[in-house]
């Protein structure tokens, strides 16, 4: 389910912006249902847990979606992102989206999954949950 605050993040982008977003939060809540979905860090985010394990943020010049455990899949494609876990994929309109690469990603997201919930307990240390 599409958590109201996502919604009214998507409503205070431009037009081709929000559709990238709609897209991809569509496909996220079709991939992932059994995921809590909000606006976390001022950016939709979807939590398996309690665990972050993809959302998107819109960038001065893109839409970046961000897997927290991203480094980790199988499914090639996505780019290294800061000093943990994460990867990210960058879109400038919605015709960028492969929805079936997206949605392999997704599956290992569910799959693949590293401790951010515990990461601040641990003092920044990133443990495997699957």
């Amino acid at each position: 389910m599409i958590h109201a605050d996502t919604r009214k993040y998507h409503a205070a982008l431009a037009a081709g912006d929000r559709a990238i977003c709609n897209l991809l939060s569509k496909e996220i809540a079709r991939a992932l249902p059994e995921a809590e979905n909000k606006v976390w860090h001022a950016h939709p985010v979807w939590f398996l847990d309690g665990n972050p394990v993809v959302g998107y943020s819109k960038l001065k010049d893109c839409v970046r979606l961000l897997f927290w455990s991203g480094q980790s899949f199988r499914t090639k494609g996505l780019k290294k992102e800061g000093s943990f876990k994460a990867a990210e994929a960058r879109y400038t309109a919605e015709a960028e989206v492969d929805v079936e690469l997206l949605g392999a990603w997704l599956a290992e997201s569910r799959d693949v999954q590293w401790d951010y919930k515990n990461l601040v307990k641990r003092k920044g240390e990133l443990l495997r949950l699957k």
